[in-house]
């Protein structure tokens, strides 16, 4: 892998942004013959910052990390899911209701999917991009500005340099600069809370289970990591999160146990704690002239279920499936027609998720005498009944039909 092309060489596909979700379809389109340029803001020369998040890798998405290359570098320190748990934590009178899901609700084998950290995630991302040939790297640089020729689109780097591309995709985040620069705009809004997230050391089992309380003022989960360690995540007000991620150890030790001793058992922080503010962002369109929004670029949603990185990953596989087929039958993969595609597979699953979360999540976190009673049903049923929870697993683990074949472990 070279560290810069000649200014005169013209890519199938330059990606804007280097993490997960764009070093990821990186990987993979140039493992399927796609020139690839890849623009990465970080210098690797630099020290790897050490990111204390943690992703909720469901089983379609770890098929397509298996397609880049990396899965298997991941498995040793990754934790498998062996099921998913809702418990309702407001006062019933028939007790506090739940719900399970687990690996046995799939349809084949394996685990719902891997909890991996976010660092480790993004080192074996990083050393397959420096391995990888038909991938070059920019790095560290930055996007400046895009314009288009007939047949191309070219991008314009804050140092001067340009790269012609017949497609670009904006992997930019949440602020993307793509997305500005094609003159999409986003709707949402602010949940007014913010999560607190810190890794914690269990005093009981976790048996691979991811735990998800819900409270009148928001969700508490517990995600399994290995050795007996678990992500916690807290949602609460804005303020309430980061005042408490402030705080001392011993602090947020006694804040934690206090409150959720009797749910998760005795837990001791590990590390640092952060918190981050929820917002809810959808673009009004995924894609522009020769472009094409990919993960929090197009949208950024409530983490409830750990959907956020995983719909990222859904856009990878998509946009890579039709500039497949695309070029198979002798179409230009940046026209038009093949990014519209792309859209109508990719808009409506992820806005449907989106309200999904943003649905469950005012459901829940709320202590209404009508809403408790009808959420409590909701989960026994999810529990009780066999299809809707085969159905609602499937659904989370992103194993069902119609899905982007990668998704689904198969060759395209």
């Amino acid at each position: 892998m070279s560290t810069r092309p000649s200014p005169a060489q013209i890519a199938d596909l330059a990606i804007i942004g280097g993490g997960p979700a764009g070093a990821t379809l990186a990987l993979v389109a140039a493992r399927h013959g796609f020139e690839t340029v890849l623009v990465d803001a970080r210098d690797p020369t630099a020290p790897t910052r050490r990111d204390p998040r943690n992703y909720a890798i469901v089983q379609g998405s770890w098929h397509l990390l298996e397609a880049a290359g990396v899965a298997e570098t991941l498995r040793p320190d990754a934790q498998p899911l062996n099921g998913l748990e809702a418990v309702d934590g407001a006062r019933h009178w028939f007790g506090a209701p739940s719900a399970l899901f687990t690996k046995e609700d799939l349809s084949g084998d394996g685990p719902l999917g891997y909890m991996v950290e976010a660092a480790r995630l993004q080192d074996a991302l990083d050393a397959a991009v420096a391995g990888t040939s038909g991938l070059t790297r920019y790095a560290p640089a930055r996007f400046a500005g895009l314009s288009h020729t007939p047949g191309s689109a070219q991008i314009v780097l804050e140092d001067g340099e340009t790269v012609e591309a017949a497609l670009v995709a904006g992997c930019d985040g949440g602020n993307s600069p793509v997305r500005n620069a094609l003159g999409i705009e986003i709707e949402g809004r602010s949940y007014g809370k913010s999560v607190f997230a810190a890794d914690v050391e269990l005093e009981r089992p976790h048996g691979g289970i991811a735990r998800q309380l819900f409270t009148p003022e928001g969700p508490f989960a517990t995600l399994p990591l290995t050795g007996n360690r678990a992500n916690l995540a807290w949602y609460m007000k804005t303020g309430a999160a980061e005042t408490l991620a402030a705080m001392s150890t011993a602090e947020i030790e006694a804040e934690l146990n206090s409150r959720f001793a009797e749910f998760a058992g005795p837990m001791k922080l590990i590390g640092e704690a952060l918190s981050y503010p929820l917002v809810l962002q959808i673009a009004r369109s995924m894609v522009g002239e020769r472009a094409a929004l990919v993960g929090d670029a197009a949208r950024r949603i409530n983490p409830l279920a750990g959907q956020g990185l995983n719909l990222g990953f859904k856009d990878v596989a998509a946009l890579i499936e039709v500039m497949i087929d695309a070029r198979q039958t002798g179409l230009d993969i940046g026209a038009a027609t093949t990014l519209e595609r792309y859209q109508q597979w990719r808009r409506f699953d992820a806005a449907m998720t989106a309200l999904a979360m943003d649905g469950i999540d005012r459901t829940f976190s709320n202590d209404n005498m009508i809403a408790k009673p009808l959420r409590g049903l909701a989960l026994l049923a999810a529990d009780r009944i066999g299809p809707i929870r085969r159905a609602m697993a499937r659904q989370a683990s992103a194993d069902q039909p119609g899905l982007p074949k990668l998704l689904r472990g198969e060759a395209l």
